[in-house]
């Protein structure tokens, strides 16, 4: 690699983890993109195995604190993960036999959606101390199993963390509070994403020099995405409704330039 590219997947996974530390989740997205536009990866196929790899040691970083914390509810997380890692294993070789122009097409149709999605959510009502237990099991499980599956399905055929889409479909599921949500999908994510990176890394799709420099990027630009957040806490929300034109502008570049 020279000096150019290694900078510049020093700098994406930098970005990628400011956003994943700013506002909690979602900078896996950028992850393809950047991969194929800046970074210069030739192989969409190869960008998204490269891309679940470094997306499952940044959530396994940022895991560690959330956990700390106490802000992981472990009993939804392992029904959501295990549910979802089916998902994820059948996505990621539904993946895999698409041509990488028009999976990369439905990829920024995805990211359209799901940046518009942002805009217009709504907070449900919350329930704070939401608990997978036997008596509650009958309510919880036919929630859980089936958004789990769904929202697994997605990530490993785009080779994502998938952590915009595990956030709200933890809370529809559970109504637990969002910064549980935010703890409790990591380990989701992480489950996921190593799903898909086992199964790319066994077809040969995984660039390992690129994940280790995303991998270093991230790390920084998650510890400097936490401490901003903790600055702009009251303007979160703004946060999140700025990156979520990001997304939507992203991904409409990537449908034009795949057109």
């Amino acid at each position: 690699m020279g000096a150019l590219s290694i900078v510049a997947a020093l700098a994406s996974g930098g970005l990628v983890g400011l956003v994943l530390g700013l506002v909690g989740g979602g900078g896996s997205i950028l992850a393809v993109p950047l991969l194929v536009y800046v970074v210069g990866i030739g192989s969409a196929h190869a960008a998204i195995g490269t891309a679940a790899v470094a997306v499952t040691a940044n959530a396994l970083a940022s895991l560690a604190g959330h956990a700390r914390a106490g802000r992981v509810k472990w009993r939804c997380a392992a029904v959501f993960a295990a549910s979802g890692m089916i998902g994820a294993a059948l996505g990621a070789e539904l993946g895999k036999a698409i041509d990488g122009e028009r999976l990369l097409s439905l990829f920024g149709l995805l990211m359209v959606g799901v940046g518009l999605s942002m805009l217009r959510r709504r907070r449900a009502a919350e329930v704070p101390d939401v608990r997978l237990t036997r008596e509650s099991a009958a309510t919880l499980l036919p929630r859980l199993v089936p958004i789990g599956l769904t929202v697994g399905l997605a990530a490993g055929f785009f080779g994502i963390g998938g952590g915009f889409l595990i956030v709200p479909g933890l809370m529809l599921a559970t109504a637990m509070p969002l910064p549980y949500a935010i703890g409790t999908s990591l380990v989701v994510v992480s489950a996921l994403g190593l799903t898909t990176a086992t199964s790319y890394a066994a077809s040969g799709l995984v660039d390992w020099t690129v994940t280790a420099l995303l991998v270093a990027g991230g790390v920084g630009g998650t510890i400097f995405g936490i401490w901003l957040g903790r600055l702009f806490a009251a303007r979160k929300g703004v946060l999140e409704k700025g990156f979520a034109g990001v997304v939507v502008a992203v991904g409409a570049y990537v449908v034009l330039s795949t057109l």
